[in-house]
């Protein structure tokens, strides 16, 4: 068979790979809770991600086995056209025009990049000094991406430079990578240049920058899909090609042309980027009802009902974990009596008693529809028994409880 054949379509294969994988982590990010790692460690669809991830990695290299940096590093930019509408397509929404103008866009100014950084395979490789020194500088850089800001959690502006410090951290083990075959196959002896300490370090510092750019690529998808990665897939080639020509003795293709189509380029994948991070994102309508569901859950158990006249006789229902909690605000109902913040509120005919737990009586349900739900600490609280009285007129029985003393309530064992 063709080697062009194979390499395009290793090359095909990979993009899907990452695109699969992208949309696995945006999810994940949309169903899961901000800044919770640890938790998202521990489930297998992450680790599905990682394996695609991995599995793209190896089809990408494969795929330079058989075909040129210039052919095949250019259908790698396909993820992103693959990503967009399998993204939305999961989401249960349409791809809008601004985020076909923004992939676009971004596909055009990939495209005139790559052509004037990409080069051939370098001459000399990092000495261990300027493979820490890098390391060093890159590390600060990332600690200035993730620095706590004024955006908030899931905002474009976050997500942005989460994919930016993603994209330079996997360009940066790219580069490392490269470092480290092409010494140990220039090298007379690999077994002795396997055990260096050049080679460990440098192998150490491949693995804290790819792990590092997967968990950033993480966090940044909590703000959307199609910005951020059209974003990590800009910085990774720019980071790595401004490795080559810094350190490496690489030079920048095309003279003053070349300087010119990287700055079109450039200005052309920055508007797509844009156009794609004032998209609706994919994972905010799931983000939002997912939380409803983890905060806000029912159970079967009755709740305790205090013995006084006119209490719920029928079975309540309680909320099991974490209970919601509207602003601080009492939730009047007519039938029900619901404490929220210790704050008491009486019903008519109907006086609750609830202990460390909310109480929602006759079919009635607090829904809270938003993206955030504050815990509440329910504490053990005293209702008073309001009576109801038949001859005063609707407009008075409202003022009538106002006379009536305050009366704790026995809560039953």
């Amino acid at each position: 068979m063709n080697p062009t054949v194979i390499a395009v379509a290793l090359a095909l294969a990979s993009a899907v790979a990452y695109a699969t994988a992208a949309v696995a982590q945006e999810r994940l990010a949309a169903v899961g809770h901000p800044g919770r790692m640890p938790r998202l460690l521990l489930r297998g669809a992450w680790w599905g991600a990682v394996g695609l991830n991995s599995g793209g990695a190896l089809l990408h290299v494969a795929a330079l086995r058989y075909g040129p940096l210039t052919l095949v590093q250019p259908l790698g930019a396909l993820t992103l056209v693959a990503a967009v509408p399998l993204g939305a397509r999961l989401a249960g929404r349409r791809v809008v025009r601004d985020e076909w103008r923004g992939v676009v866009l971004a596909l055009l100014g990939l495209g005139a990049l790559l052509p004037v950084t990409a080069g051939e395979t370098p001459s000399r490789t990092l000495s261990l000094p300027e493979a820490v020194a890098l390391a060093a500088v890159v590390l600060a850089f990332l600690g200035l991406c993730v620095r706590p800001g004024r955006t908030g959690r899931g905002t474009p502006g976050r997500g942005l430079r989460y994919a930016t410090g993603s994209g330079v951290a996997s360009g940066v083990a790219s580069a490392l990578t490269q470092t480290l075959t092409v010494a140990l196959a220039g090298s007379r002896a690999p077994e002795a240049a396997l055990v260096s300490w050049r080679t460990v370090v440098v192998a150490v510092l491949v693995a804290v920058f790819a792990v590092s750019g997967l968990l950033l690529a993480q966090s940044a998808y909590g703000s959307g899909l199609g910005a951020p990665l059209a974003t990590l897939t800009l910085a990774n080639p720019v980071a790595a090609a401004a490795i080559g020509i810094v350190l490496l003795d690489e030079r920048f293709r095309g003279g003053p042309a070349g300087w010119a189509l990287a700055a079109a380029g450039a200005a052309a994948a920055a508007r797509g980027v844009v156009l794609l991070s004032r998209a609706p994102g994919a994972g905010v309508a799931a983000r939002g009802d997912a939380m409803v569901e983890a905060a806000v859950g029912v159970s079967e158990a009755p709740a305790a009902v205090s013995e006084i006249p006119g209490a719920a006789r029928e079975p309540a229902m309680a909320v099991r974990e974490t209970p919601a909690a509207a602003r601080e605000t009492p939730v009047p109902a007519r039938d029900t009596a619901v404490a929220v913040r210790e704050t008491p509120v009486a019903a008519r005919d109907t006086a609750v008693a609830a202990r460390d737990t909310p109480v929602a009586v006759r079919d009635t349900a607090v829904v809270i529809r938003g993206p955030r739900v504050r815990d509440a600490a329910v504490h053990e609280t005293a209702v008073r028994q309001v009576p109801v009285r038949d001859d005063l007129a609707p407009g008075e029985a409202a003022r009538e409880p106002a006379a009536v003393p305050w009366e704790p309530v026995p809560t039953p064992p």
